[in-house]
C-alpha cells in the first residue's frame, strides 16, 4: 500500500471510529433526549462524512464547472447531500446515518479498488522485473559495471553467476546454465556453451560466460518486452470501449431518470414527496457504474499478466478478446512448426564404406563452407576438424563441393555433382535434402539433411483441436512434396505448398471470410516474409525467441518460448478472461437493474443500506473475480 492509499485509507478509519460512537448515540436515544437532538444529530453525522468525502465533492464541484460533471463523483454527491436533506421532510424519516454510511463504504470501495489495482499492476511488474542494472565489459584488465544502453552492438561483455543478461548476443567464451522463465516461462534452465545465441533478460546460473553482443539495447529481447507490456492498456478491447461509452452516456441519463423519479411520482402517482426522493436517492446510489468502470479493465489486465507468465506476450486487450473467438488457425511451416535449422537425419554408405567414414570424409569437405547444409554436416560430426587434412576446396555454385582430404578426393553434393565427375549414384527420392559422397571417384554414400518437426508440433495440432478450433491450416513456401510430408506427419488435412508472401495473405483472406462472423482467424509465423499476413490475420501470432523482428513487430501476440504449443494455451487464458469479464458484466448490471426496480416508490423496498451493496458490495465482488484472471 503506498502513501497515498495509507493516508485515505486512515482518515476513513477515523471518520468510521467517529461514525460508531454517534451511530450507538442514535440507536440507545441520546439524540432523542436532547434538545434540537435533529438537527444535533444532524451535525453529528455531518463530521464523519465530510472527513471520507470531501475529496468526492471536490471532484463532483471540479467536474461540473469544468463542464465533465456526469460521473461516479457526481452520483454519490447528490445522493448523500439528498439523504441529509431529508431532514427538511417532516414527514420522512432522518437518513443522515444512511448518508454517511454510503459516503464511508463508497471510499472503502474506492480503496479497494486503488488497492486491486495496485496489486495487480504490482504482480506483473514483479514478473517483468528483467530489466538489468548494468553490464559488465573488460577496460584496462579491469571488469567495470556500465549502463547496458552505453554498450556498443559487437562489444564483449562479461556475465558472471548469479547476474542477468544484459544485452542480446552470441557466447564467445564458456558454458553455463540459463534461467529463461522471467521470458519463456520454462522452468528447466537451459545449456549454452561457444556459439550460442543468448537472450537478454535470462539469468545466468553456474558459469562465467563472455557474450558478443549483436544488439542495441533499445532493440534487445528484454526492452522489446517491456515495451510490449507498457502499451498492451493502450488497445483496448470492444468491451472495454463499451463500458467506456456506456459510463459516458449512463450516468447523464441515471440522474435524469432520478430526477422523474422524485418530481413525477408525487404529481401523477400520488406518492409522498419524501418517499419519492428517497426512492430517487437510493435509485442514485445503486446507479454508480463503478463495478464495471473498475472490474472489465482489471480482468483484461490480469488475463494479460496471466499470459505474460506462460512467456505468451499480448499486445493489447483488444488482441486477447480476439483470440478467445479465434476457430481458425493457418500456420507457415518453417521455424514455426519445424525448426527451421538443417539436420542430418540419415546417413547411408555404399558397399565397402561405413557411415562414419562418408561423414568424416563430407564433413571436412565441407569445412570451409557457409551454406547451413554444410554447417549441419559438421554439427553432426560433432569432432574438431584438422584443417591441415584439407587441400584445394573449392566450391561449385549450385551443386556442392570438393576437395583432397588427406590426398583423397572427395565429392559433396547433388547428383549432378557427381555426374560431371563420372561418378554413379543411384538417385534418392527425399522430401529433404540429399547430398551424395564420391571418394577418389567412388560412390561412397549419402547424406539425407531435412527441416525437423519441433518437439511439440503434434501436440499443438492435438492441443487446437482439443480446444475447439475448427480448422488448421497450414501455408509455405516449400516443395508440394515436403509439405505434404509435414501435414501427414501432423494429421493435416488442408495445407498450400509454395506459397510467396501474397499467396499467404490470399489464403489468410478466403479463411477470414470462411470464419464467420462470430469467429476469428489467427496466422503464427516468424519470418520476415510472413509480416504482412500477421498483419492481416484477426490474430497475428509470432515466435519471439527465433522469429525475425519483423514478424514481432507484426505480431499481435508473441511466443518467448517459440513453442507453438503455448498458442492453445493462449486461446485459453482469452476465453477464461472473457468468461469472467461477461459474468461481471452480467452480475452487476443484473443486481443493480433489480435494485433500481425495488426502489421506485409503488415498490418501495430497497432502502438506502441495499443501495450501498449494491454500489460498493457489487464492485467489491466484481473485483475479486476480475483478480482470478491472475491465476488463470
Amino acid at each position: 500500500m503506498n502513501k497515498k492509499q495509507k493516508k485515505k485509507r486512515n482518515r476513513i478509519l477515523v471518520a468510521l471510529a467517529i461514525f460508531v460512537v454517534f451511530e450507538a448515540m442514535e440507536v440507545v436515544g441520546v439524540f432523542d433526549a436532547l434538545p434540537g437532538g435533529l438537527w444535533l444529530e444532524f451535525a453529528a453525522f455531518l463530521v464523519p462524512y465530510l472527513i471520507a468525502g470531501y475529496d468526492v465533492l471536490a471532484k463532483a464541484w471540479h467536474g461540473i464547472t469544468h463542464k465533465q460533471p456526469f460521473d461516479e463523483n457526481l452520483l454519490m454527491s447528490i445522493a448523500t447531500i439528498g439523504a441529509f436533506a431529508l431532514v427538511f421532510f417532516p414527514e420522512a424519516e432522518p437518513h443522515m446515518a444512511e448518508g454517511a454510511a454510503v459516503m464511508l463504504f463508497y471510499q472503502v470501495g474506492e480503496l479497494f479498488e486503488s488497492y486491486a489495482v495496485g496489486k495487480t499492476r504490482r504482480n506483473i511488474a514483479d514478473m517483468m522485473d528483467i530489466a538489468p542494472d548494468f553490464a559488465t565489459i573488460e577496460e584496462g584488465g579491469q571488469l567495470v559495471q556500465v549502463d547496458p544502453a552505453s554498450v556498443a552492438v559487437g562489444s564483449t561483455i562479461v556475465v558472471k553467476p548469479g547476474e542477468r543478461v544484459p544485452l542480446d548476443g552470441v557466447v564467445i567464451e564458456g558454458s553455463s546454465q540459463l534461467d529463461t522463465s522471467a521470458l519463456t516461462g520454462e522452468s528447466v534452465p537451459r545449456m549454452v556453451e561457444a556459439g550460442a545465441q543468448v537472450a537478454s533478460g535470462c539469468v545466468n546460473m553456474t558459469g562465467v560466460l563472455s557474450i558478443r553482443t549483436t544488439k542495441a539495447y533499445g532493440e534487445s529481447t528484454v526492452q522489446r518486452i517491456l515495451d510490449l507490456v507498457e502499451n498492451a492498456s493502450e488497445k483496448k478491447a470492444r468491451t472495454e470501449n463499451f463500458i467506456t461509452r456506456f459510463a459516458r452516456y449512463y450516468t447523464p441519463i441515471v440522474v435524469g431518470l432520478a430526477l422523474l423519479i422524485a418530481l413525477a411520482s408525487p404529481l401523477l402517482l400520488g406518492q409522498s414527496w419524501s418517499s419519492s426522493v428517497q426512492a430517487a436517492l437510493v435509485f442514485l446510489v445503486v446507479s454508480c457504474p463503478c463495478a464495471l468502470v473498475i472490474s472489465v479493465p482489471l480482468s483484461f489486465f490480469g488475463g494479460i499478466g496471466a499470459a505474460s507468465r506462460k512467456g505468451i506476450l499480448v499486445k493489447g486487450s483488444s488482441y486477447l478478446e480476439a483470440l478467445a473467438q479465434v476457430n481458425t488457425v493457418a500456420f507457415d511451416k518453417t521455424g514455426t512448426l519445424t525448426s527451421g535449422t538443417f539436420t542430418v537425419v540419415d546417413i547411408v554408405a555404399a558397399p565397402y564404406f561405413s557411415p562414419d567414414l562418408v561423414l568424416s570424409y563430407a564433413a571436412h569437405a565441407e569445412n570451409y563452407s557457409n551454406h547451413p547444409i554444410a554447417q549441419s554436416v559438421r554439427e553432426k560430426f560433432g569432432k574438431t576438424i584438422d584443417a591441415s587434412k584439407v587441400a584445394e576446396a573449392e566450391e561449385i555454385s549450385g551443386e556442392g563441393v570438393k576437395a583432397l582430404v588427406e590426398g583423397r578426393a572427395v565429392l559433396v553434393g547433388n547428383a549432378k555433382l557427381l555426374e560431371r565427375a563420372g561418378v554413379s549414384a543411384e538417385e534418392y527420392a527425399s522430401t529433404g535434402t540429399v547430398l551424395y559422397v564420391a571418394i577418389d571417384g567412388v560412390y561412397a554414400g549419402r547424406i539425407v539433411i531435412a527441416d525437423t518437426l519441433k518437439d511439440d508440433a503434434a501436440e499443438t495440432v492435438s492441443s487446437l483441436r482439443n480446444a475447439g478450433v475448427k480448422r488448421i491450416v497450414m501455408l509455405t513456401g516449400d516443395r508440394e512434396e515436403v509439405a505434404a510430408e509435414v501435414a501427414g506427419q501432423l494429421g493435416l488435412s488442408e495445407y498450400h505448398a509454395q506459397c510467396l508472401p501474397a499467396d499467404k495473405v490470399a489464403h489468410v483472406e478466403g479463411l477470414l471470410t470462411q470464419a464467420g462472423d462470430r469467429g476469428k482467424v489467427a496466422f503464427v509465423g516468424d519470418g520476415i516474409n510472413d509480416a504482412p499476413v500477421l498483419m492481416r490475420a484477426d490474430v497475428g501470432i509470432a515466435m519471439g525467441a527465433l522469429g525475425s523482428d519483423a514478424a514481432i513487430e507484426a505480431a499481435d501476440v508473441v511466443l518467448m518460448d517459440d513453442k507453438p504449443a503455448n498458442i492453445a494455451k493462449a486461446i485459453g487464458i482469452a476465453r477464461k478472461t472473457m468468461h469472467i469479464v461477461r459474468q461481471n458484466i452480467v452480475f452487476a448490471i443484473g443486481v443493480k437493474v433489480l435494485i433500481m426496480i425495488l426502489a421506485l416508490p409503488f415498490i418501495g423496498i430497497a432502502n438506502m443500506w441495499l443501495a450501498v451493496f449494491g454500489d460498493v458490495g457489487v464492485a467489491c465482488l466484481a473485483i475479486l473475480n476480475a483478480m482470478r484472471t491472475l491465476r488463470v
